[in-house]
């Protein structure tokens, strides 16, 4: 796989960390392609992939939505508000080897874990 820096690649890049909100694929192209309307929403697409395998922005695998991107790669926790779906940072700190705590009696192989919580923001308790 090429892993030239490209200026498709630091768009992608800069999107995130200007969005700074968890945004979905579809976001970061809408942001995108405001400024640069040529750019093809594959190649974003493929970017923020990339961009995630190298460690350069977090992927957040939404269980029941689209994935989020997040440009802090500090280990840490997320809020879902119930009523608009934005996703939060949780200001806690992580919970050290919690999958060591797991009592696993069917043989799975642990590779990690998310959390998230879940309640209205204030936007939405308004």
């Amino acid at each position: 796989m090429d892993r030239r820096n490209t200026i498709q690649r630091a768009l992608v890049l800069a999107a995130v960390k200007e969005l700074g909100s968890h945004a979905t694929a579809d976001e970061v192209y809408a942001e995108i392609a405001r400024k640069h309307p040529g750019i093809g929403r594959g190649t974003v697409y493929r970017n923020l992939s990339l961009l995630a395998g190298i460690g350069q922005i977090a992927k957040v695998e939404m269980p029941d939505g689209p994935d989020r991107y997040d440009h802090i790669l500090d280990r840490h926790y997320h809020a879902r508000c119930i009523s608009c779906g934005r996703l939060f940072d949780v200001d806690m700190d992580v919970i050290p080897d919690l999958e060591k705590n797991i009592r696993d009696t069917r043989g799975f192989i642990f590779a990690g874990h998310d959390i998230f919580f879940k309640g209205t923001c204030r936007e939405c308790k308004k």
